[in-house]
């Protein structure tokens, strides 16, 4: 995993945004501002549902201040002065977000391996692409916005206290200058510059390296095409082709429980004969998550062979291969996805083409 590629400078500055006149009243231009600080809760909270919560606490607390809002800063820097407070308050007490193989090693692929699962609240959890980015974004913003809502980059950002976490959220994704973080948090740039040299540290140690900028494309597809083979071998319960698409260290975890695997053979055993038999007969459709391709799925657990939302998939693709498989089992996320928790037939959500973004995150096949 790679660190954010960071912006040209000014591009993401906190002043670029407000530069030119809105004569639009500042309650509708706070709006304007809802999908950004989406995605900065998200990266500060690592929980969709709680950066949802921040963003709705943070705009309630602006209209209520309106009146106290002299312009002195920008819009944007106040809103996010409003939105720090918000998520330092959400992380004070509270134990950070985690993932299966942050709880141990890897298990066997039986039955006998299941635990009860830990409470959602536990977990680190996805985010839609569509929530954080539009089609109509700059191109470079947009590589950016994915890149940095990585699952391998917001789990090692839970590994730091929360002011660290938010200078290196606002210096190194958003790019605001040293001093502007140090007015927001009402400290001194020497400070600011201390507590990114730590940050930048532990994410070290976490995996996560520096990238030059723009080395993520916004849509990549061969990343696409994989997908697409691989949703096809799935619906089939294809083994063979599913070997196929896997990497032969593949990692595979599924939050809320524990368990996960290392390894194709268990990937595949667990599949084929262990309890992932139940999900024979699935059906499934794309979607765009945390900055990579993914899919849905239901089963075919309901009544008179309804489909029942089951889980949400992230893949993790390297070297043209599936080396990740992260499947939240969640089903609270299919309506964030704008997706339904039952289907009578198969999905009519998914074609073999590059995809863009449909509202909710699900993809959509472009024009």
């Amino acid at each position: 995993m790679t660190a954010p590629a960071r912006a040209g400078s000014g591009a993401a500055s906190t002043g670029s945004a407000d530069a030119g006149a809105d004569d639009r009243p500042l309650d509708l231009q706070i709006e304007d501002y809802r999908r950004e600080l989406t995605g900065y809760c998200y990266r500060m909270l690592g929980s969709a549902f709680e950066a949802e919560d921040a963003v709705q606490d943070t705009m309630v607390r602006a209209w209520k201040g309106l009146a106290k809002f002299d312009g002195r800063s920008t819009l944007r820097s106040w809103l996010y002065r409003i939105a720090t407070n918000v998520c330092i308050d959400a992380l004070n007490g509270r134990k950070r977000r985690a993932v299966p193989m942050d709880l141990g090693g890897p298990g066997a692929p039986v039955a006998e391996s299941l635990r009860e699962p830990l409470p959602d609240s536990h977990w680190l959890e996805p985010m839609p692409d569509a929530r954080v980015c539009t089609p109509a974004d700059d191109p470079a913003d947009k590589a950016i916005a994915k890149e940095t809502i990585r699952l391998a980059f917001i789990a090692a950002l839970q590994h730091l206290p929360a002011r660290q976490r938010v200078v290196l959220i606002l210096r190194e994704v958003l790019c605001w200058r040293a001093a502007e973080v140090a007015e927001l948090l009402g400290t001194s740039v020497a400070s600011v510059n201390s507590a990114l040299q730590r940050a930048r540290a532990t994410l070290t140690d976490q995996g996560v390296s520096e990238a030059a900028p723009g080395t993520t494309p916004v849509v990549d597809p061969a990343q696409t095409e994989l997908l697409m083979r691989y949703m096809a071998a799935f619906e089939a319960f294809d083994m063979e082709a599913l070997t196929a698409l896997l990497h032969s260290d593949v990692e595979q975890n599924m939050p809320p429980l524990e368990l996960w695997f290392r390894g194709r053979d268990d990937v595949i055993a667990w599949m084929a004969s262990g309890p992932g038999q139940a999900c024979r007969g699935s059906r499934v459709a794309p979607v765009e998550i945390n900055g990579t391709v993914g899919f849905a799925q239901w089963k075919p657990s309901g009544p008179n062979g309804e489909f029942e939302a089951w889980g949400i998939t992230a893949l993790r693709i390297e070297d043209d291969a599936v080396t990740g498989l992260s499947i939240f089992l969640n089903t609270d996320l299919f309506a964030y996805f704008g997706l339904p928790l039952a289907l009578a037939e198969r999905p009519d959500l998914w074609q073999p083409k590059t995809p863009g973004i449909a509202e909710g995150g699900t993809v959509a096949p472009t024009a």
